[in-house]
C-alpha cells in the first residue's frame, strides 16, 4: 500500500503554495487514518460487500501541523492526534501579532468565537489548508478571503443547539421569577420574599426570532412547559407542534411576553432590536439574546428597562467580548457595561450558551472528523465557504490511483483544460461543483506512476484559473 503524498513543486511568483517538510525524498506515511464513506439505506450491507478503503494522507502525517486555540474540547484534539498530526493546543486565543507568528507554519487551525481570522492574519498563512470553527458561528473568519485562497472552513451548526435552548428556558423562568435579583440579595444578607410581578410561564407567549436549529428546539421545549409559541423568520418554515409563524417582526413584538433572538450576525440583523422595536414590545415584556452581540442596541435596551417597557433581560453575547477570562467586562470594553450591570432583573452571562460538556464533546467530534476528512480525502461536505463535494473513498483494490483536487475560478473552459491534462489517464470518477465565482473539482485517476503525478500537478498549477491544487496518492 502506498499512502498518500501531497505533490509540491516550484511555483511561479505570486502563486500560493502549501508547503511541507518532505524535502527532495518521498517520505510515505504508514499511519492509519479514518476514511469517510457516505451513509445510505442498507449502508451496512453495502459496506460489507465493499473492498477495504485505501487510507489517504496528503503528506507525511508527522508533518501536518495543527494549532488549536481557545481550549478546544479533548475529543477534537484526540481525533486529530490519532491521525498522527502534530497538534498544539492552547487554552486561550492569541493577540493578533502572536497569532500571525503562529499561523505561518500551520496547515490547520482550530478556533472558537474569540479568535479573529481576518485578511491580515490569513494573508500570512502560506501553508494553511483548512480552518475548523469549533462553534456555530463563522463570522470571526473572513470567509471570502479564505475561499479565494483555497482555504476551506468548517463549523458545527447543530451540536450545541440543545444546550443553548435549555439555557434560554432557564433564563425565561429566572426572569419571570426575578431569581437573579433574589439570589443577589441573599448573597448580600437581605431576605426579600416578594411575589409582586413574579409570574408563571404557563400560558405566556414566547416569540422566537429566527426559527432555525436552536429556535425550533426551543419551540418544542417551551410548548411542553405550557407556553404559546410564535416565531418570525425571513423564510417560511414549517411549525413544530402548535407554534405559529407570524408575518413580521413588529407583529411578533406586539404579541410576545418573552422575545428571544436566534439570528446570525449579518448587516440586516445588526441593531435589529433598537429604540423602534422596544416601543413595539408589550409593556412589561422580557428580552433574551443568545445569538450575536450586535443584534441588540444595548443603550436602547438600558433605556427601555429604566422606563419599565422591558421588565427584564438576559444577555449571553455582546458587541465586544474579552479575549480571555478575567475582570474585563467594564466600560473600557463596552462604554455602557457598568450601566448595564447596574440594572435590576438582568441576567448577564459570558457567552456560555453552548458551553456544556455534552455540546463541546459533540462539537469536537463533528469538526474534528470534518477536518480529518478534508485533509485525508478532500471531502468538503459541511464547508461553509467552498462547494460541498465528495467522492467515495479509494480502496485497497485501487493501489495505483491518485486523487486530484483542483480549486479554481469558475470561468468557461476550465473543465476542458483539466480533462486535457488528465486525458492520458483513466478517470475512474470525477465530480465538480461551483459556489459563486469559485469551483471545486475532484477526480480519481488510475494506473498512474509517481513521475506522472508530478507532471499532472505541474500542468494544473500552470492553468490561469488555478486557486489551489492538491494531489493525494
Amino acid at each position: 500500500m502506498t499512502p498518500a503524498q501531497d505533490i509540491q513543486t516550484h511555483l511561479a511568483p505570486g502563486q500560493r503554495a502549501v508547503s511541507h517538510s518532505l524535502g527532495t525524498s518521498a517520505n510515505f506515511s504508514t499511519s492509519p487514518s479514518t476514511a469517510f464513506s457516505p451513509s445510505s439505506i442498507g449502508g451496512s450491507l453495502a459496506l460489507a460487500n465493499r473492498a477495504a478503503p485505501k487510507q489517504l494522507k496528503p503528506f507525511a502525517t508527522q508533518d501536518i501541523k495543527i494549532l488549536l486555540l481557545e481550549n478546544v474540547n479533548q475529543t477534537g484534539q484526540d481525533i486529530l492526534r490519532n491521525q498522527g498530526y502534530q497538534v498544539e493546543a492552547l487554552k486561550t486565543s492569541l493577540p493578533e501579532d502572536q497569532l500571525i507568528e503562529k499561523i505561518r507554519d500551520v496547515h490547520v487551525i482550530g478556533i472558537r468565537s474569540k479568535t479573529k481570522l481576518n485578511e491580515r492574519v490569513l494573508s500570512e498563512a502560506k501553508n494553511l489548508l483548512v480552518i475548523g470553527c469549533f462553534c456555530i458561528g463563522t463570522n470571526q473568519v473572513d470567509l471570502d478571503y479564505a475561499a479565494h485562497h483555497g482555504i476551506a472552513v468548517f463549523n458545527s451548526p447543530f451540536a450545541n443547539s440543545r444546550s443553548v435552548a435549555e439555557l434560554v428556558i432557564a433564563e425565561i423562568i429566572s426572569l419571570a421569577r426575578q431569581l437573579g435579583d433574589r439570589s443577589n440579595e441573599m448573597h448580600r444578607g437581605t431576605w426579600n420574599k416578594v411575589s409582586s410581578k413574579c409570574w408563571e410561564i404557563r400560558g405566556k407567549t414566547l416569540g422566537i426570532v429566527g426559527y432555525g436549529h436552536i429556535g425550533s428546539q426551543l419551540s418544542v421545549l417551551a410548548e411542553a412547559m405550557g407556553m404559546n409559541v410564535i416565531y418570525y423568520d425571513v423564510v417560511t418554515l414549517m411549525a413544530l407542534g402548535t407554534a405559529r409563524q407570524v408575518p413580521t417582526l413588529e407583529s411578533l413584538l406586539g404579541e410576545a411576553d418573552f422575545v428571544t433572538l436566534h439570528v446570525p450576525d449579518l448587516p440586516e440583523t445588526r441593531n435589529m432590536i433598537s429604540t423602534t422595536q422596544f416601543q413595539q414590545m408589550k409593556t412589561g415584556s422580557y428580552l433574551i439574546n443568545a445569538s450575536r452581540g450586535a443584534v441588540v442596541d444595548i443603550p436602547a435596551l438600558v433605556k427601555a428597562m429604566r422606563t419599565g417597557v422591558v421588565a427584564g433581560a438576559a444577555l449571553d453575547v455582546y458587541p465586544n467580548e474579552p479575549a480571555a477570562n478575567g475582570d474585563y467586562f467594564t466600560n473600557s470594553l463596552n462604554q455602557w457595561a457598568e450601566e448595564l450591570r447596574s440594572l435590576n432583573n438582568i441576567i448577564l452571562t459570558p457567552h456560555i450558551g453552548g458551553s456544556t460538556e455534552e455540546a463541546q464533546r459533540a462539537i469536537g467530534v463533528e469538526v474534528g472528523d470534518a477536518l480529518a476528512r478534508y485533509i485525508n480525502q478532500g471531502v468538503t461536505l459541511g464547508s461553509v465557504n467552498l462547494p460541498e463535494v465528495q467522492l467515495r473513498s479509494l480502496t485497497l483494490d485501487e493501489p495505483n490511483h491518485a486523487r486530484v483536487i483542483y480549486i479554481h475560478r469558475n470561468v468557461p473552459g476550465v473543465l476542458r483544460k483539466v480533462n486535457e491534462i488528465l486525458g492520458d489517464h483513466n478517470v475512474d470518477k470525477q465530480i465538480s461543483d461551483s459556489k459563486g465565482d469559485l469551483a471545486y473539482l475532484m477526480a480519481d485517476i488510475s494506473n498512474v506512476r509517481f513521475e506522472e503525478i508530478k507532471d499532472i500537478y505541474e500542468s494544473l498549477e500552470g492553468l490561469s484559473s488555478r486557486v489551489l491544487t492538491r494531489v493525494l496518492y
